[in-house]
């Protein structure tokens, strides 16, 4: 069993990777998606969205790092796709599943599960222009604002040299409402001889095993959930292991948010480095009252030597009782 933490754009960039990883039980993670048009990228590019790719593809904890392409011109990703190997990618992983509109416009995520053939294409010229001993894995959702073609993709991805599939058991049209429908995850494995992994609505323990007792996969892609939950993962890899499960309370995560916020400092500009610090603590904050608590404390504030202070201030002493968190904050998260 594997357990993947998920590509997330402007979410999960190299900063989360590197704090999420590093409480354990992720097997491997992806980048954000490296949009690719008609042209060779710059090896800037991958660099600056793959940074991991100078330590060996590896985040700070050791987990290994796969680099994500997103276009449609079964040729150009096949280029860029060598040129990510020759820097260092150990895995190409192909994106037919984001649900935005705008990339979607542009022929690019989930949009292309509509063209089974296209699919079937990419994955084949991908597959021929990267060296032999690297995988090339994929992506998908269950189809674009219909099931129906769930399975023709995902035969045309194997088919086409897909050595492994992540199903978000949701289509485009889904977006992420509740529920995931697992039993299509079921569906596709019967369909394919590559392993197929169960992505979407899991939050918990409890999700995991009705995923597992649906699906009837053991591997899974875990990305809201971990959000929001950062030991979620290593929960998980405890059962599986036979080992008792002891859940992080807020005194193992505080240290994650110090983290968080002093590698977001050195990364982003004070103009943008408030905003990434204030979107975890919304996530946080449905697992976590005293994040949402902090979030509530912070969310007016903008000026990062200001946040230092209440970073610091406010992770050192006790945090307010559930009672005191932001009642509008908690509808939000809910809604």
């Amino acid at each position: 069993m594997q357990i993947a933490l998920a590509p997330m754009e402007n979410l999960v960039d190299e900063v989360l990777r590197d704090v999420l990883t590093g409480v354990g039980g992720i097997d491997w993670c992806v980048t954000e998606f490296v949009r690719v048009n008609d042209s060779l990228l710059p090896p800037s590019v991958f660099r600056r969205i793959a940074p991991e790719l100078a330590s060996g593809s590896r985040t700070r904890a050791g987990t290994p790092m796969r680099v994500q392409l997103l276009g449609s011109d079964p040729a150009c990703l096949a280029d860029n796709a060598a040129l990510a190997c020759t820097l260092g990618a150990p895995v190409i992983d192909l994106n037919f599943g984001c649900p935005a509109k705008t990339v979607n416009r542009s022929r690019g995520g989930a949009v292309l599960l509509k063209e089974p053939e296209l699919l079937h294409a990419i994955l084949r010229e991908v597959r021929r222009a990267v060296p032999a001993p690297i995988p090339v894995t994929a992506k998908m959702r269950l189809g674009f604002d219909s099931t129906e073609p769930a399975l023709d993709c995902a035969r045309a991805l194997a088919d086409g040299g897909a050595a492994q599939i992540v199903v978000h058991a949701r289509t485009r049209t889904d977006g992420y409402k509740p529920p995931a429908h697992w039993e299509w995850v079921a569906r596709i494995q019967e369909v394919v001889k590559v392993p197929v992994f169960a992505n979407g609505e899991i939050w918990s323990l409890d999700d995991w095993r009705r995923c597992r007792a649906v699906s009837g996969v053991e591997d899974i892609m875990l990305g809201r959930g971990l959000i929001a939950r950062p030991d979620l993962a290593r929960q998980i890899a405890a059962v599986r292991d036979g080992q008792a499960v002891t859940p992080m309370g807020w005194a193992e995560v505080a240290p994650l948010v110090q983290d968080f916020w002093a590698q977001v400092r050195i990364k982003l500009s004070p103009r943008f480095a408030p905003g990434r610090l204030k979107q975890w603590l919304i996530w946080l904050g449905r697992s976590y009252p005293e994040a949402a608590a902090l979030f509530a404390a912070v969310r007016r504030e903008d000026d990062c030597a200001r946040l230092d202070a209440l970073i610091d201030a406010l992770l050192s002493a006790p945090m307010p009782p559930e009672a005191a968190v932001d009642r509008s904050l908690e509808h939000r998260l809910a809604a």
